[in-house]
């Protein structure tokens, strides 16, 4: 009971800082630009977790450090990019509905490369998820198709995220969550500083108010969105499994969704209800026979 109550807190906890994330990403690119808010946030992700990666290196099993620097690179790099470019043209609500497809991306990943078994529920909870986000980005939902190509960058995004919920609930149960957390974003601060300094953000005014709340925006979407919330969720899929974990996306787009309102963002009851028919379809893909 205790441990199943602490599995609820971290799902809880994640919901609300993930949820949370879609909004900071918006207030970071006020000013700065995509490139600029996705690499502060890993940047700061890898160096408040320096600390931790020297032990990290000691600990993790060599034939795993490759696993590790993968599962950093398509659990927070790539997504992290692919997110912010899709919210230059749609809502931070709209990102966070679509984000409530992860859990059918991590079973349809699970039994195309993972050998998960798959039952008729599993497969019509699919078909009914998808048939939601069809729904979803159809013209009659108020979504353009000038905007698609953003939409399906943060599909590509949640592709991602299933790809290696899988691969850490596979291959990674023996190693610590801090452990893949600290090595994988260590080993991204390199590229990131790269990445800034081709994209020009050191030879912005730094010391100018609106840049410098972008860059704390960023900041903290780091440290709390992507560093902290790593290491929680790498516990959690450890902790309950894959398709629990993923089911944080069950209340990541409401957290979204009344941020986005807060923000003054437009959310339509056709999105809603389209959520709702995504969220069935999850709740299918999730439910024990």
């Amino acid at each position: 009971m205790r441990d199943k109550l602490f599995n609820w807190a971290l799902f809880t906890i994640l919901s609300l800082i993930w949820g949370s994330s879609f909004i900071l990403m918006k207030a970071g690119m006020n000013t700065l630009t995509a490139y600029h808010v996705a690499s502060i946030r890993i940047l700061s992700a890898g160096v408040v977790l320096i600390p931790f990666a020297f032990r990290a290196l000691k600990q993790v099993p060599k034939n795993k450090l490759v696993l590790v620097i993968l599962s950093g690179l398509l659990g927070s790099f790539f997504p992290a990019y692919l997110f912010c470019i899709a919210e230059t043209r749609i809502e931070s609500s709209l990102a966070g509905i679509l984000n409530a497809l992860t859990p059918l991306f991590t079973i349809l990943v699970g039994i195309a490369f993972f050998q998960l078994k798959a039952n008729v529920q599993k497969i019509i909870g699919v078909l009914i998820g998808f048939g939601g986000l069809c729904l979803l980005v159809a013209p009659s939902g108020n979504i353009s198709f000038e905007h698609f190509t953003h939409i399906m960058l943060v599909l590509l995004a949640t592709l991602l995220y299933g790809i290696n919920v899988n691969m850490v609930g596979r291959h990674m149960q023996g190693v610590g969550s801090i452990n893949i957390a600290a090595l994988a974003f260590t080993f991204l601060i390199v590229p990131t500083i790269v990445i800034l300094y081709f994209t020009g953000y050191f030879h912005l005014p730094l010391t100018h108010k609106d840049v410098m709340l972008s860059t704390l925006a960023s900041s903290v979407l780091g440290i709390g969105g992507t560093a902290i919330a790593s290491i929680l969720f790498y516990m959690l899929v450890k902790r309950a499994g894959t398709l629990f974990a993923s089911m944080v996306t069950y209340g990541i787009p409401f957290v979204a969704v009344l941020w986005g309102v807060w923000g003054g963002e437009q959310v339509t009851l056709w999105q809603m209800g389209c959520l709702g028919i995504i969220l069935a379809g999850v709740y299918l893909v999730n439910k024990k026979n």
